[in-house]
């Protein structure tokens, strides 16, 4: 008996050698305050990237076509989300950076839906540190963004949730954002998985994740790409800008 657990150990650790870098623990289903999320973390190590459109400028739409560009390199998705609002023909509202290159610049916003909702803000990607930063901020001091997304409105804002958020709204949806830990290491992109308002969606970020300053993605179109949890939306319109995890192909 001893040596047939002995072996089953060792047949357990050659299987999870040959497993992708840790797909299994980015994303987690959680409920908090009675209503379901799912959480995936990232870490500043992590490959984290944004895509919109490919080298021949069609714009990639769906996880799917994302999966198939990077399986030319061996890699793939360990998760995904979209990542901002858009326009009707998809391109980024707001300032938009993909891999060092500003393809749509920062905006005031006006009064465009919820990214009008002031103040809007801007996840941005440096080679050290993750970072949610209200608009005006960004355009006072932009830091060095390999990847950036700007949407709106800012869920929490320095340790507050937006001040136009109403405890007893009733304007719920499916919503994602993205917060960010106080040393800009970690990053948390979240999901609702039932509809929510925006007090309820905030309150996850600043009482529950305890980041300092998160982001509103977006609500209705909202979808998650986890193949650890046996998900991927696919919706029934092409998506925008998305974010995700890379890891190499097992």
């Amino acid at each position: 008996m001893i040596r047939r657990i002995g072996l089953i150990i060792i047949l357990l650790v050659g299987i999870a050698a040959t497993m992708p870098v840790s797909a299994a623990s980015d994303c987690k289903n959680i409920v908090y305050k009675s209503l379901p999320y799912t959480v995936c973390t990232v870490d500043i190590s992590d490959d984290l990237r944004l895509w919109y459109s490919n080298d021949q400028g069609e714009g990639y739409g769906s996880f799917r076509a994302i999966n198939a560009s990077l399986a030319a390199q061996d890699q793939m998705l360990a998760f995904a989300m979209n990542a901002g609002m858009y326009h009707a023909d998809r391109t980024p509202v707001g300032l938009y950076i993909e891999d060092g290159k500003t393809v749509t610049a920062l905006a005031d916003g006006g009064t465009y839906g919820n990214f009008g909702l002031k103040p809007n803000g801007v996840f941005c990607i440096t080679t050290d540190a993750f970072q949610v930063i209200e608009t005006n901020a960004f355009r006072a001091n932009p830091p060095a963004c390999t990847y950036a997304t700007q949407s709106g409105p800012m869920l929490v804002i320095d340790g507050a949730l937006h001040p136009r958020f109403l405890a007893d709204s009733t304007s719920k949806y499916v919503r994602n954002g993205v917060g960010v830990s106080a040393n800009g290491k970690t990053a948390y992109l979240v999901i609702s998985n039932k509809r929510v308002t925006f007090h309820q969606f905030g309150s996850l970020f600043r009482d529950h994740l305890k980041t300092p300053n998160a982001l509103y993605f977006d609500g209705k179109v909202s979808r998650l790409h986890a193949p650890n949890l046996n998900r991927s939306g696919a919706g029934f319109s092409p998506l925008g800008a998305m974010i995700g995890k890379v890891i190499s192909k097992p």
